[in-house]
């Protein structure tokens, strides 16, 4: 297999081979890239607001990031809504590609794994590789530890609980949590009462 064979296959979706050198020569580019955004002091705002440029695909106004940053391509197939927030020690595995809309919020350690292998033993043996992405839409709030496997698409306004493995779609506006995650219940009426438990939220908050 051909470098112009495995940059196809690899953006096919199709099994490639990740270990190809000119795929290897672009990903190193990409992670020096990725080394200096997590070598900035927290006063170097303006730095890593041009450096995160440069990285992603797509990234949108009014992003922030927290370092330590991880990822395979260092975000050059990421694309970023704007007003995203990422705690501490975001992990994506950005061969494939991740969309992820306006407004997303990211708690620490979450991973999202664009890739796969193939179960075939003697297939894996070979290191080959597949890509699925990963869509995860406006205003979702992802939990600390969370796991985001291939291909799996978030609808807008949904919650994952801390410490979910999302192997599956979850739809738009509801509660998931667990290992698989599996939805728990609709966003509804009590949670415009109620912000945490019997926490009432005040009223002249929704003025802000």
């Amino acid at each position: 297999m051909d470098s112009k064979e495995a940059r196809k296959r690899m953006e096919e979706g199709r099994l490639y081979l990740p270990g190809d050198e000119a795929i290897m020569t672009e990903q190193a580019a990409c992670l020096e890239l990725l080394y200096d955004f997590n070598q900035t002091r927290p006063s170097q705002i303006e730095e890593r607001k041009a450096l995160l440029k440069k990285m992603f695909a797509e990234i949108g106004e009014e992003c922030y990031i927290e370092p330590p940053l991880r990822a395979n391509f260092g975000g050059k197939h990421v694309h970023f809504g704007k007003g995203v927030y990422a705690n501490f020690n975001l992990t994506m595995v950005d061969d494939g590609h991740i969309f992820v809309g306006d407004y997303v919020m990211f708690g620490p350690n979450v991973t999202l794994a664009t890739a796969g292998h193939p179960i075939e033993p003697r297939l894996r043996k070979k290191t080959l590789q597949f890509n699925r992405d990963i869509h995860i839409g406006a205003n979702v709030w992802i939990g600390a530890g969370t796991i985001v496997l291939p291909g799996v698409t978030i609808g807008e306004n949904t919650v994952i609980g801390a410490g979910s493995v999302v192997s599956r779609d979850i739809p738009a506006g509801v509660v998931a949590v667990g290992s698989p995650c599996r939805v728990l219940r609709e966003i509804g009426e009590r949670d415009r009462l109620y912000y945490y438990k019997e926490y009432k939220i005040d009223e002249d908050l929704w003025q802000l």
